[in-house]
């Protein structure tokens, strides 16, 4: 989309993203780094992103859907292993196969499906095995895992590449599922390996799962939102501080003296007790930003202290439109403060985790909520 000076601009920095994943990876020096790039790459483009990754290093690549990984797949060298979260769905085990991705078995179904196909051509396909471990969402149940165990044919009919489970607290450090998750997944991994898959690999860590230590990080790494800039134990600092990745910015379109009385948006859920000036961004939520910002969020105008940097930070007020929202800039000298100047909304000066916060969500829905209005710059080396 062309841009012609009123729309909303995601900024993305892939050598910022590419740190944040050697970040991760220096954090597990005794296992492998994939990086999970499903939902259009966390919003920033998965083709992009995954390039860059793969060119840091990167060889292991997780999607949700068969259709994100056909996408990937004609983005990505052939030497990339992009594996599909949601496993093997009806009718789509010939195209997987002959696309060369791998998809996460996790119910019977989907493992007779995958064996079929096997046999059909002739030789062992490609897959990972996942468990559920107590998460209670996708994975082989304990009655299914042993009957899985019991068939032989079935279980060297496909070639298992790892063994994977998922865990549901691991942003909770001190959270006892964590624990209990991590002795299903070892017992687990145990009577696999005891059925002759002695050199079965294992992924049991997302970005905070990483953060957990060497007992949860195993063979294959899976971070997420800490490539993206979050940090994955937020409020926490925790030992990893991740680059900001992501930085959403948008035009001032109109800025308006307001009397005291006066109400700013639609309900006039926001009244001014004193004259302020109300500059109207060109955002909304049809562009992605939440209207749960609406007069709980915050907004900064970067370099407005001058020459040596900083940002003065500002509140929205008022309701967030479908393609507006309004910030309160009085404390904003007119200088730095005019129609075409960008407000930042997440990344520099505003912190993605605490704009998520104000929202009452987390730095994921943030980031895939950018809709595709919203232009998308890249810098970095593999831009």
């Amino acid at each position: 989309m062309t841009d012609f000076g009123d729309q909303a601009i995601l900024t993305i920095d892939l050598d910022a993203l590419v740190a944040n994943w050697r970040a991760l990876a220096a954090l597990a020096p005794n296992s492998r780094c994939g990086g999970v790039v499903k939902a259009d790459g966390y919003g920033l483009g998965a083709d992009k992103v995954a390039a860059a990754l793969y060119a840091a290093g990167c060889r292991d690549f997780f999607v949700a859907h068969t259709g994100e990984g056909v996408a990937l797949r004609a983005s990505l060298p052939k030497d990339a292993a992009i594996h599909i979260l949601h496993g093997v769905p009806e009718g789509a085990a010939a195209e997987q196969a002959a696309r060369g991705l791998i998809p996460v078995l996790s119910s019977p179904e989907q493992i007779a499906r995958w064996t079929a196909e096997s046999r059909r051509q002739g030789r062992p396909l490609p897959a990972a095995l996942q468990v559920d471990t107590g998460m209670h969402r996708l994975g082989l149940q304990p009655a299914e895992f042993a009957a899985l165990l019991a068939d032989q044919d079935t279980l060297r009919a496909f070639d298992a590449r790892f063994l994977m489970s998922h865990l549901g607290c691991a942003d909770e450090p001190s959270h006892p599922q964590n624990a209990q998750q991590l002795a299903n997944f070892r017992a687990a991994l145990a009577r696999l390996q005891g059925q002759g898959l002695a050199g079965l690999r294992a992924s049991f860590a997302n970005s905070a799962g990483i953060l957990l230590g060497p007992d949860y990080q195993f063979d294959l790494l899976r971070p997420g939102i800490g490539l993206y800039g979050s940090n994955p134990r937020a409020p926490e600092t925790g030992p990893y501080r991740p680059r900001p990745v992501a930085h959403l910015q948008a035009p001032i379109l109109q800025i308006r003296n307001v009397d005291s009385g006066g109400s700013v948006g639609y309900g006039a859920t926001y009244r001014v007790e004193k004259p302020r000036r109300i500059a109207t961004l060109a955002a909304g939520y049809a562009d992605g930003v939440l209207r749960a910002l609406s007069n709980s969020g915050i907004a900064a105008i970067e370099g407005a202290q001058g020459l040596g940097g900083g940002a003065i930070t500002m509140p929205i007020v008022g309701r967030v439109s479908m393609d507006m929202l309004a910030v309160d800039v009085s404390a904003v000298d007119d200088a730095f403060c005019q129609p075409g100047a960008m407000v930042t909304l997440f990344g520099g000066a505003v912190d993605i985790d605490a704009q998520a916060s104000a929202a009452g969500t987390i730095a994921y829905e943030l980031l895939t909520r950018m809709g595709p209005r919203v232009q998308r710059l890249y810098t970095g080396g593999a831009a």
